[in-house]
This record gives C-alpha cells, structure tokens and sequence, in this order.
C-alpha cells in the first residue's frame, strides 16, 4: 500500500478516534446535566425546566461545533479542558441525601437491632392498598427469631420486557409469618422513574422491609404486574445470613446514603453481592443485569427448590402467582393463599 494511502487512513482514523473521544464524555456530561441540572429553580424561575433545556442544548451545539470543527485550535481544546474539569467537579460533589420528601411508600428505610438470634425490625411497611392513590399507610415495629427461619422465596415482577424484573426476596418463619426485603428506588414526591435518569444521580436507594400483603399485592392487584414465586435452595446459616446481610445493609443506607444505579446498584445486583458473600460458587452472569431472566440462572447453578429433572418451564409455569393473588380475599391469609 502506498504510503500517502496509508498516511491518509491512518489520519482518519485519528479524526474519529478523537472525535468519539470529545463526544463521548460530552454526551455523558450533557446527560448529567439535563437529569441532574444544577439551574432547576435558580432564581425563582419555577422547576427550571425551560432554563434546564436551553443551557443542555446550547452546550450539546458548541460540543459539536468544537468537534466538527474547531478541536485543532489550542484555544478552543483549552476551554473544551477546562469545561471537562468543571464537569467533573460539579459530578463528584453530588451526594445523595436521606432528608427529602419522600414518596410515603419509601418514606423509611429499615433498621434494625441485633441481639443473638433476635432482631427487631423497625419500620416493617404493612400498607393496605385500594388503588395507587387510595392507601392506609403503616409502619411495624417487629421481633423475630432468626433461628426460626425456615423458607426463601424469590419473587419477580414484570411489567412488559421480559428480560426486566423487579426483584424481592422474602423469608418464611415456623409462625407462618414472612418478611419481605426489596431494594427500590427512593421516589421523591411526584417523581417519574427513568431507566436513563438512574445512571446520573436521580435517585436514591431504599431497602423497604414489607409485610406480604402490602409489597407483592401491590404488584399483582394494583398495578397490574405479573409476578412468580421461586422456592430457593439454601441452607438455614445461609438463610440465616442472608437474612442478617439484608439487616446490615438497611442499618448502613440509613447511615450513609447511595445513589441508585440502573447497571451497577439495583434490585438486583445489590441481591446479588449479598448473597455471593455468603454463597461460594456464584459467579456474574449477564443474566444477573438483565433480571427478568434471573431464575434460568438459579435454575443452572441448582439454586431453586425443585426436582432436578424438571424443566425450567414447568417450574416457571408453577411459579406465577398472579391469578392466585387476584382472588384472595380481604380476610383471607395472602402469604398462604398465593402458595
């Protein structure tokens, strides 16, 4: 190949490399913005939405003009630099908070005191629910004796793509009892989740500890979402475990607040590291981000309570719960009638 040919793709490729380098963290950076504005509210201008968009779009055009056309210019590389570095000092100083006004379903996070084999769980959310807006709000205080665990069960909501579900995680007690833990985005007042505003600092995380018949009845029954039991295979000390580590991690966001991560810290994920620390052998599959594939998983590594010659589907089929849930009664047991 001659080498002016050479010289000339060899200067393309420099072209496009560079310019996905300046495009790229500019895209990232203009997100961050538009989720995570700084001007919303600045001088009594309402929410700032419209100010919101108007600096968003005037950044998006001048990172395009310096890629398209001006990146050669040292002057113009020097302010692109210095608007980087800004970028990512304004990011850095974004930390997430437990004070603000909550939605009342994640208006706390549990806590609890750990005695031996007795715990006492504040803040179990016990809700009865009618509609999404009609709700009698109530938060228990509760005692059990973790030795006296005996059952978990794995619980996936779905709402439309197969491939995302939400995950819950409950434990079934000699009294009949069960507790549910599940790790949700912590919803201000009249805020709207979005899988992409939760990569730039929208939310924070809750772990919500629920009675049965609030937490998964509102799934099926309120919101319409179509959710299985899975029975998972465990040891009572990994039960016992698992139980104590979703304690532990409730007691520390209480504490120290995070930040929810649609990839890396979700309901699922976060599930995930608690029960690799305590679970050997478990390993990061894909299927562990893309949920609503979850129990194939399971099924893989021998982690569901079922003969092992049965097919996944027919586990599956056993497995919804959803028709079982929409015709429980209101004096009805909930946990015993969708098993």
């Amino acid at each position: 190949m001659p080498s002016s040919r050479k010289n000339k793709i060899f200067a393309a490729l420099h072209a496009i490399g560079l310019t996905l380098a300046i495009l790229i963290p500019s895209i990232l950076v203009g997100l961050a913005l538009w989720y995570r504005a700084p001007f919303q509210g600045l001088f009594g201008l309402g929410d700032g939405s419209w100010l919101a968009s108007g600096i968003w779009g005037t950044y998006v055009a001048a990172t395009l003009y310096y890629a398209l056309f001006t990146w050669r210019r040292p002057l113009a590389t020097g302010v692109f630099m210095v608007a980087m570095a800004l970028s990512i000092m304004w990011w850095t100083s974004i930390k997430p908070q437990n004070y603000r006004y909550w939605m009342p379903e994640v208006a706390h996070i549990v806590a609890a005191e750990i005695d031996g084999s007795n715990v006492t769980i504040k803040d179990v959310r016990n809700f009865t629910w009618r509609s999404l807006d009609d709700y009698d709000v109530k938060w228990d205080k509760r005692t059990y004796d973790i030795d006296t665990i005996t059952s978990v069960d794995l619980f996936l909501s779905y709402w439309g793509m197969p491939a995302i579900a939400h995950t819950l995680v409950s434990f079934g007690f000699e009294s009949g009892e069960h507790l549910v833990f599940s790790v949700e985005i912590r919803k201000e007042e009249g805020e709207v989740y979005s899988n992409l505003a939760g990569f730039f600092k929208e939310y924070e995380l809750a772990l919500i500890a629920a009675d049965e018949r609030d937490i998964i009845y509102l799934r099926t029954n309120v919101r319409g979402e179509d959710v299985y039991r899975y029975s998972i295979k465990a040891k009572p000390e990994a039960m016992r475990a698992l139980f104590l580590s979703y304690l532990n991690t409730g007691n520390t966001l209480r504490k120290t607040p995070q930040f929810y991560n649609t990839l890396t810290a979700n309901c699922t994920t976060i599930v995930f590291n608690m029960a690799q620390a305590i679970v050997p052998g478990l390993h990061m599959d894909p299927r562990i981000i893309f949920s609503g594939y979850l129990p194939a998983y399971i099924y893989d590594i021998g982690g569901l309570n079922a003969p092992a010659d049965l097919p996944l589907a027919d586990i599956t089929a056993a497995a919804a719960i959803t028709e079982k849930a929409r015709r429980v009664e209101s004096g009805d047991d909930f946990s015993a009638q969708i098993r």
